[in-house]
């Protein structure tokens, strides 16, 4: 599986089918700038969000939590694998935080699943 992962600010580039996984549009952004899917239903819901607050420290139970809520919406996660078995797939989030946010445990996930 070809999971990829980048800022949603990034320049289009070899991406494949590109997916914007945050549950708030990215500040600044056209709509028509995505070129790419919106799946908002597939990001952390907003108390999960909120609670996380991009703290590495809890970044372990973020996860556990995230890839529980991942399990409760297997149709959304099935969107992805059917996208990933036609090609490449590149992973969309707004955040500064490049190595802990949803985007990133999202791909443990699918890679998981996969």
């Amino acid at each position: 599986m070809g999971i990829f992962i980048k800022r949603v600010y990034e320049p289009v580039g070899e991406d494949g089918v590109r997916i914007l996984v945050d549950r708030l549009w990215p500040r600044g952004l056209k709509k028509e700038e995505l070129h790419g899917l919106w799946f908002r239903e597939i990001s952390p819901s907003a108390a999960l969000r909120k609670w996380f607050n991009h703290d590495p420290d809890k970044w372990p139970e973020f996860k556990n939590l995230y890839f529980a809520e991942l399990d409760g919406h297997p149709q959304e996660v099935e969107k992805i694998i059917t996208l990933l078995r036609e090609g490449s797939v590149t992973l969309l989030y707004a955040s500064r935080e490049r190595e802990r946010n949803q985007a990133v445990a999202l791909r443990q996930y699918l890679e998981m699943k996969g």
